[in-house]
């Protein structure tokens, strides 16, 4: 099949990944609450959780603008129309899961349930496994050497 044509993903596996997470930090907090919470200072930690829920939403908005600006899918589902380096996607290739990843964060720091720690680690591994390395592939067959330029500028993360 063409390279233009292929998508990456046959679904938007990520913000399911992150769903997901949420509700296995609630409930291992609810079932298993083996874990200590993170609350021995509550003023500090809320306000941790509020500042990352601010840089989340703030960089996840900022890379939606750039990707709607470019003229490119916002759905990770959906094959890319142009390779985005600008905005946020300057300093990480995968800036809307970022602040999916520090969302799960934040909504710990908020809550004192450290499940969402282990729940923020593990959905970013899968999130990388199922998601991200077939995107690069579908932007690899897309964009050829200049993806791989911008691999070798940007990290994957941060």
């Amino acid at each position: 099949m063409n390279a233009y044509r292929l998508k990456p993903l046959s679904f938007p596996w990520p913000p399911v990944l992150y769903g997901l997470a949420i509700l296995f930090a609630l409930l291992a907090d609810r079932f298993i609450g083996i874990l200590p919470s993170v609350m021995p200072n509550g003023y500090l930690f809320y306000a941790i959780g509020a500042l990352l829920v601010a840089v989340a939403l703030f960089l996840d908005l900022w890379a939606i603008k750039t990707l709607v600006e470019y003229r490119t899918t916002v759905m990770p589902h959906r094959g890319a129309q142009r390779l985005v380096t600008s905005g946020p996607f300057r300093y990480s290739r995968n800036p809307i899961y970022l602040g999916y990843t520090l969302i799960t964060l934040a909504i710990g720091f908020l809550t004192g349930n450290a499940w969402f720690f282990v729940a923020a680690i593990g959905a970013a591994i899968v999130t990388t496994v199922i998601a991200i390395r077939k995107e690069e592939m579908h932007l690899l067959a897309r964009f050829g050497i200049d993806f791989e330029h911008y691999c070798q500028r940007t990290r994957r993360w941060l």
